[in-house]
């Protein structure tokens, strides 16, 4: 796996990851101890949150063919606007005149 993205089998690993937080939270309190088991759930949050992030920061990372398409987009959009296709005093109803 690439630094730069995050794979769907690591993606499903956070998710159980979460789940797993998730139920242990549900039985601790169910148990009465979340406050008696506050170093585990500082740990336990701690990762699962570095996790997250991970998942944030690489998941929306362009790859060099995603950024390669931004660039050819950024270079052809500048000065170009949706109405720059119509001729001003085309009329196509919408939005109505005065709105």
């Amino acid at each position: 796996m690439s630094d730069e993205t995050y794979d769907p089998e690591r993606a499903e690993r956070l998710v159980e990851m979460l789940r797993e937080l998730a139920r242990r939270i549900v039985a601790l309190d169910r148990d009465g101890a979340l406050l008696r088991e506050a170093p585990w759930l500082q740990r336990a949050l701690g990762d699962a949150r570095a996790e997250l992030f991970r998942y944030e920061v690489r998941h929306t990372f362009d790859t060099p063919e995603i950024a390669d398409h931004r660039r050819i987009v950024g270079d052809a959009a500048p000065g170009w606007t949706p109405d720059a296709d119509h001729a001003p005093d085309e009329e196509d109803g919408w939005p109505p005149r005065g709105h």
